[in-house]
């Protein structure tokens, strides 16, 4: 980087621009000044935004964030239930709304998302369950007329020698006494629930059908809306014939909105045969000429020029490579990439006397509510959001153009409307995780020890599409055209001035090297992208670990025994691949049956992953994976299981079949025939080992993505000899 583009680097980071975006700061001390956002209990005890407890000894637990499967609720009325000694399970859990306490600590704003819920909310649930404890113990010591220190409780219940009293006997005494603050929080040999297996605490909903998801709200006198969007993103509706549709059966309206044209009527298949018949006519734009290959062209055009920023520049790299004595120079594609959550999206929306409530599956309730505030012109406030169950997340549901699609439609037709994209909708009209193309070039010196690293790599950004998305709903009271330019702002930097982390994160940060850089190059082509399950490690990871198995040919090393010579100064890295390489040596495969390895550091976890692949002629079959993880402290281990194989079988869903062809700017794909899924005949048996580490706990949605990509390409090589750089992972004949 040249002394200019880092001083401006310098300034942007000073300025509190970080990664494309805006800092934006809400109090997130679970104690503000804003009244409760939960209904008053006439007898029981509110003591926080997070709590209730009633006379008749219910526990409420109001959950802070979106669960989408991966276990949250699960895990946050672990921490405030141990501290409160009340079992998980015995919690009724609902979503808490829009609130300053119920804020994300690691976005600053309400949230869910990073991998970060757990961790975000360790210490601040435990202390609301704390202080909650020891409140209730002071009123049953002025009820009962005994100290303090001759109670203790259990599963609810104050015991008082042999007698047990509900909790709910004591709330009206403690609602009248002043909350403690900063109660002594329990040492992890006294826990009863944190890192103990128990059921999920939404199991038997799920189980039952009667876990309420955005799709399934329905209200009395509702209409049902489709929408018709250019097939190329960015072009904007020029006309239609609305009269084929208006004479379809059930038809009420067909509306031009700001995403294309809607048409409402009395159920969604009415809707769904009705927009079948509208031929729409959208405006040109120059995204309409890009294809894939011209892509890929651009890209590789790209990493030859000297436009890039450099994220990371340690040591001297040219330094490094003239006292290598093996270098490997190699270039590895990742595409773009749908989410394809099972449940695509949708919300209901009514609007009635200046205010709006809003039913659906989101991973920002905050959002959705400014997104609705803005688009009807209403107070924020006047706007009641009903979060539901998600049916899938992935970072998808982080991007809310469905919510700002209903809205309009509702001001429109004056009446409660239900929006559902279908399978194609969501397909061809969502936004993306990033195409990449990486360049790595690295050196071993004469006794096998990694002296120089050089990554590059070229694509677009997410911080600036995610700004786009983003800011309009947790800055409602700012004007578009502030946003727009907050935006291309953001674009500015992240192409100029500032690499966007999520682009080159995991490029360069696990493995001992005196000297490394990374660049990035911004190509944008103007396809909509936004966070994918683990953001950039999906793609880094894959470049990365291929490289390191590379390398470690080149060195005629091990490639494990040369991961871990690597790995001295990441403790934590360095034991999860030793763990690993311990069971390594245990496995005896079948005949025709090749392992490979990869690990990876990502949302403050480390994840090793042994792949056993097999190669029938061009076909390749993952076996059975073995996982090892550090986590930290595991609140529910089987959660944890749970979410490193869902990682698994996600990431293996993207390196055998994950793929999004452009074609005249257009996404080729529709369906799941053509962007296929991993079938239950391909799931491989997965194996996880839990490490505690004795440190606070991290993050687990995403970590167990990354490894498994370059774990089967690096086993594909060792039954094949074909080194596989691009993903899907494809043989040749």
């Amino acid at each position: 980087m040249n002394a200019s583009n880092l001083s401006r680097r310098r300034f942007l980071r000073n300025s509190g621009i970080v990664g494309g975006g805006l800092v934006i700061g809400l109090n997130l001390t679970g104690c503000s000044r804003a009244p409760l956002p939960v209904p008053p209990l006439a007898d029981g005890l509110t003591p926080n935004a997070f709590l209730q407890i009633t006379a008749d000894n219910r526990f409420i637990f109001y959950c802070p964030r979106d669960e989408m499967g991966q276990g949250v609720t699960t895990g946050l009325a672990t921490l405030i239930g141990e501290e409160l000694d009340v079992h998980p399970a015995d919690f009724e859990v609902r979503f808490g709304g829009v609130h300053p306490d119920y804020a994300n600590p690691d976005f600053r704003m309400q949230m869910t998302g990073g991998s970060t819920s757990v961790k975000a909310h360790f210490l601040p649930l435990r202390q609301a369950g704390a202080d909650t404890r020891a409140l209730l113990l002071a009123a049953a010591a002025a009820d009962l007329g005994v100290p303090v220190a001759s109670l203790r409780t259990e599963a609810g219940h104050v015991l008082n020698g042999d007698d047990r009293h509900p909790y709910g006997r004591f709330v009206g005494t403690a609602a009248s006494l002043d909350m403690p603050a900063d109660t002594p929080l329990k040492s992890r040999d006294a826990f009863r629930y944190i890192g103990h297996n128990f059921p999920r605490v939404d199991g038997v909903l799920k189980a039952t059908g009667t876990a309420q998801f955005g799709i399934d709200v329905d209200l009395p006198d509702m209409l049902h809306a489709v929408v018709r969007r250019s097939p190329v993103p960015g072009a904007r509706l020029r006309s239609v014939d609305q009269a084929p549709a208006l004479a379809m059966p059930g038809v009420t309206h067909v509306l031009a909105i700001s995403t294309g044209v809607a048409v409402v009527a009395g159920s969604h298949w009415q809707a769904k045969q009705a927009a079948g018949k509208l031929a729409p006519v959208w405006e040109d734009v120059p995204l309409a000429g890009i294809d894939s290959a011209t892509i890929q062209e651009d890209y590789a055009r790209a990493m030859e020029g000297t436009d890039g920023v450099v994220a990371l520049d340690e040591g001297d790299v040219e330094l490094g490579f003239a006292a290598a004595d093996k270098v490997v120079d190699a270039r590895y594609w990742t595409p773009y990439l749908a989410h394809a959550p099972m449940e695509p999206m949708n919300a209901v929306i009514r609007i009635a006397d200046g205010r709006a409530e809003l039913w659906s599956g989101t991973q920002s309730v905050q959002a959705a509510q400014g997104l609705v505030a803005r688009t009807a012109d209403i107070d924020p406030a006047l706007v009641t959001v009903h979060n539901t169950y998600l049916g899938g997340g992935f970072g998808r549901r982080g991007t809310l153009s469905h919510v700002t699609e209903v809205t309009e439609i509702a001001l429109a037709v004056n009446k409660p409307v239900h929006l559902l994209w279908s399978r194609e909708d969501d397909l061809r009209n969502g936004v993306y995780r990033p195409a990449s193309l990486m360049h790595l070039r690295a050196g071993v010196d004469a006794g096998g020890n990694l002296v120089a690293w050089d990554a590059h790599r070229v694509g677009s950004n997410i911080g600036p599409d995610s700004l786009r998305a983003v800011a309009p709903g947790v800055l409602p009271g700012v004007g578009e055209r502030f946003i727009h330019g907050m935006a291309d702002l953001s674009d500015r930097i992240t192409s100029d001035w500032f690499a966007d982390p999520t682009s080159t994160e995991g490029l360069a940060d696990d493995y001992d090297a005196a000297h490394r850089r990374v660049t990035q190059t911004t190509v944008n082509h103007g396809i909509p992208v936004t966070f994918w399950r683990s953001v950039g490690h999906s793609h880094t990871a894959f470049a990365k670990e291929s490289m390191m198995d590379e390398l470690a040919l080149a060195a005629g090393q091990d490639p494990v025994a040369f991961r871990l010579k690597h790995t001295r100064t990441n403790k934590r890295l360095h034991n999860v691949i030793r763990i690993a390489s311990e069971k390594l040596r245990e496995m005896q495969p079948e005949s025709g049956r090749f392992l490979g390895f990869a690990a990876h550091h990502a949302f403050d976890t480390d994840v090793a992953e042994i792949a056993e692949v097999s190669v029938t002629g061009n076909r390749i079959r993952v076996h059975k994976v073995t996982c090892v993880v550090d986590c930290g402290l595991a609140i529910n281990p089987d959660v944890v299981r749970a979410q490193m194989e869902g990682g698994i079988v996600f990431g293996l869903t993207a390196a055998l079949h994950g793929n999004l062809e452009i074609e005249g700017g257009a996404i080729r794909e529709s369906n799941f025939h053509d962007y296929p899924l991993l079938r239950m005949d391909e799931a491989p048996d997965i194996e996880v080992i839990i490490v505690d580490s004795g440190e606070a706990p991290t993050g687990v949605g995403e970590p167990g993505v990354p490894p498994i990509a370059p774990a089967v390409a690096n086993a594909v090589f060792r039954a094949t000899g074909q080194r596989l750089r691009s993903l899907p992972l494809r043989l040749s004949a």
